[in-house]
């Protein structure tokens, strides 16, 4: 039987980033799964603040050189790769001189939010998916974490979906609390449009803030996991709403059995 192909799209990974209960699932899970036999792929976002020198970035040039229209500007998408050894497996980096080249991760030194963040959601959700493209690789399952990979569910549903690696790939969001405060930029909706989209499909985000972009994500899932024991309280009843297959919180000890059960379940 061939093995099941799981992609995972994580806004934070240690040892890249600090450690917390998201980047910990984004180090260990990808690892736990693929030792039961599964296929892996991970991304995550090539933020200044990892240290390319010391976890051995380096640039893999047959996927680098697409630009992406943002806002009618086009943007270089660089893809990068490491390894964690003692996993055994690769981790690819979406990077870009403009987004992702700042010291910090998505607020600055001072703490306020970057301005650019619905951009920089935007071209991650897309670099990641048309990376995965370009390795020709066919994900079973598409498991998202964090409200930066909000936006691919929706890219998988409503512009990908006659992609033949695509065809067949259930969506599994991880609601975790790591909220933003201030609502994204008012013109966010218009620019993460792309062919064949329409203002009706992202509805749900006239008001793009934290709550409604996570409400989005869940709307194009096939499945949900409560990633954190508490998460917002608005979230999780329009998780209990959707009528999405379920997975409840799990802790340290058992997710990674629970979340690899589960995704037999979806798929």
């Amino acid at each position: 039987m061939e093995k099941k192909k799981i992609l995972y799209i994580s806004q934070e990974i240690t040892p890249y980033l600090p450690e917390s209960e998201m980047s910990l699932i984004g180090r260990h899970l990808p690892q736990g799964v693929q030792e039961r036999g599964r296929e892996i792929r991970t991304f995550m976002p090539r933020y200044g603040s990892v240290n390319e020198r010391r976890n051995q970035l380096h640039e893999v040039i047959r996927l680098s050189g697409m630009n992406l229209v943002i806002n009618d500007t086009d943007h270089p998408l660089i893809i990068k790769v490491a390894s964690i050894q003692a996993a055994r497996m690769q981790v690819y980096f979406i990077d870009n001189e403009d987004y992702f080249q700042r010291k910090f991760v998505l607020n600055d030194a001072d703490g306020k939010e970057f301005e650019d963040n619905d951009e920089r959601a935007i071209f991650f959700a897309r670099g990641v998916l048309e990376t995965v493209i370009k390795l020709r690789w066919a994900p079973d399952i598409i498991h998202c974490h964090g409200w930066l990979t909000s936006l691919v569910p929706l890219y998988i549903k409503k512009y990908f979906y006659n992609d033949p690696l695509f065809k067949d790939s259930k969506v599994i969001t991880s609601v975790y609390d790591d909220s933003f405060k201030n609502s994204l930029n008012p013109e966010f909706n218009e620019k993460l449009l792309l062919e064949g989209m329409t203002n009706e499909d992202i509805d749900v985000i006239k008001d793009p803030n934290y709550v409604n972009l996570c409400k989005l994500g869940i709307n194009y899932s096939d499945a949900i996991i409560k990633g954190m024991e508490n998460i917002n309280t608005d979230i999780e009843n329009h998780i209990k709403s959707s009528d999405k297959q379920f997975l409840d919180y799990q802790p340290a000890e058992t997710y990674i059995d629970a979340y690899n059960n589960f995704y037999d379940e979806v798929c």
